[in-house]
């Protein structure tokens, strides 16, 4: 359960009381607004204390004041370090050196980079410091006497300091939210999984709002009919309080009124903003609109509010974007299938056999990616492709008559010469089907699979007779697996092997016909027990 359930709860609405014994895990309450620090710098206990007493009251923009404090310019450095949040600074030049003050001003912009902090330098002794001098050479935004710093003086210039804070550490943020939104702009459309898409939205927006208590993006199930009745949203991902809603209605996650915001949000098509909570659009045309929900984040200003819009509206295009990948993943896939069919129609010792070749190349290709032996080859996007890529490694064996498929003997020379050319039909073939769209997919894959994985890596396979790594890694992985498979199962040709002796003639051809380190990563997946393990 979570700790919004109050959230958006009008003052009229019935109070609901849950069971003691079953809290609510979920349930997180605005976060009030955060006060300002102040940190006040003197050697002079007497100004702390007076300090304190005249602002303890002070409020601007709805927070009231933190005080810090420190004695020295030592004491200064170890606090600015540990609150790089710090609003204003009323600080001494005088303490236990005669430029202490100055020399805290330099630490605080040159060596910290704080430039948002406002520093507001009162001193006793305005000869040791002469204001023209200082206000020249230190980055000051203010010079008081303490002797003409009377209770009003000091809140004028205190709000005044606060003031300039807020604008200033308004447009860093704006500026840092901009630059979030453009690396997440950058990263999140080389996704091309909509799960890996949303749940990258999602982190991005906690990192653009740190203060929210979490977020989650939610939006209508694809299979819902539209004569039925309105269907609900469902979560799609979530960071913080929302973390372990994934796959849950919203009803079951939000309490009422922030339920029916998300509704409305998306019947409107537009967004929402209330003191607890936001509701974000994307207006994407593929899978319909989804909402980002947005908890617990104390009241967005004006200028994080844009840059949530402005956030979503980059993002729309990015789901546009991977909906239309999935949709040609999936007519890929579609096509994969209809051409593995197609090859066990012709060779029924086909399908199982591709089955198994598709589990063993993925567990290879994993354990290569695990142990970077094979450097960038063997990425995310390689080991996501090379296990249905690899059902294709034979599917130009549907142009070699059944004579030759189904021999129970040894093929003579010329038979030889006719089986050899499966591979090149093969890639043809495939790279026929996988048409204008180019890049790395499944058809593309298979294709360099179907050519390559009677390559030898001493160089004496076919057809082209490549060695090393000019036989591209995925048709490396398959050979390896075409052999274990073929071998340990029989065929109209030849009797099963023992495991034992199939795994010593990988061992004895590695380096001859199988990459060393193919072999490696082959022998671990095995030792864990197969790719199913």
């Amino acid at each position: 359960m979570s700790d919004i359930q109050g959230w958006g709860q009008d003052e009229d609405d019935e109070l609901l009381f849950a069971d003691e014994d079953a809290p609510d895990p979920s349930s997180a309450p605005s976060r009030p607004a955060a006060p300002w620090k102040l940190l006040i710098v003197d050697d002079d206990p007497e100004v702390h204390a007076i300090t304190r007493v005249v602002l303890n009251d002070v409020t601007f923009d709805g927070r009231r004041l933190h005080f810090l404090s420190a004695h020295s310019g030592g004491e200064a450095r170890a606090i600015l370090n540990d609150h790089p949040d710090i609003a204003a600074v009323l600080l001494d030049v005088v303490m236990e050196t005669e430029d202490a003050g100055l020399r805290l001003v330099h630490h605080i912009r040159e060596v910290l980079g704080n430039r948002r902090v406002r520093i507001i330098l009162r001193t006793g002794q305005p000869g040791q410091a002469p204001e023209r001098q200082v206000i020249v050479s230190y980055d000051i935004n203010d010079y008081k006497a303490k002797s003409e710093l009377t209770a009003q003086k000091l809140f004028t210039t205190t709000v005044a300091a606060l003031r300039s804070y807020q604008h200033i550490d308004a447009i860093e943020r704006n500026r840092q939210g901009l630059e979030t939104i453009v690396d997440a702009a950058g990263t999140l459309f080389e996704q091309r999984r909509m799960d890996r898409f949303a749940v990258g939205v999602v982190e991005r927006v906690a990192a653009l709002l740190p203060r929210a208590a979490g977020a989650f993006l939610c939006a209508v199930p694809r299979n819902s009919t539209p004569d039925g009745p309105s269907p609900e949203a469902e979560v799609l991902c979530g960071t913080g309080v929302f973390a372990d809603a994934v796959g849950r209605p919203v009803s079951a996650v939000l309490p009422g009124v922030a339920c029916a915001d998300i509704a409305a949000a998306l019947a409107r098509g537009r967004s929402l903003h209330r003191d607890d909570h936001s509701v974000a659009l994307f207006q994407t045309q593929r899978p319909g609109p989804a909402a980002l929900f947005i908890g617990g984040h104390g009241g967005l200003p004006e200028v994080e509010r844009r840059l949530v819009e402005i956030f979503c509206s980059r993002m729309s295009v990015g789901f546009d974007n991977v909906s239309l990948y999935e949709q040609l993943r999936l007519a890929q896939v579609a096509t994969v299938h209809a051409l593995g069919k197609l090859a066990e129609y012709k060779d029924e010792v086909t399908g199982e056999h591709v089955r198994r070749i598709g589990r063993w190349a993925t567990a290879i290709a994993r354990e290569l990616q695990t142990r970077g032996t094979c450097g960038d080859d063997a990425d995310d996007l390689f080991c996501e492709l090379i296990g249905l890529a690899s059902m294709l490694h034979d599917v130009g064996k549907v142009a070699i008559p059944d004579r030759i498929l189904r021999k129970p003997g040894k093929l003579d020379p010329e038979e030889i010469t006719q089986m050899r050319e499966h591979a090149t039909i093969g890639g043809s073939i495939l790279r026929d089907a996988s048409g204008p769209v180019g890049g790395r997919n499944y058809l593309t894959m298979g294709a360099e699979i179907a050519e390559s994985h009677h390559e030898k890596f001493d160089g004496t396979g076919y057809p082209r007779g490549l060695a090393g790594d000019a036989i591209p890694l995925s048709g490396r992985i398959v050979a390896v697996a075409d052999v274990y498979d073929a071998l340990l199962h029989r065929r109209p040709y030849k009797e099963a092997w023992e495991l034992a002796a199939v795994v010593d003639l990988i061992r004895a051809e590695s380096g001859r016909h199988f990459d060393p380190r193919v072999v490696d990563a082959f022998v671990a997946v095995l030792e864990r027990g197969g790719p199913e393990a």
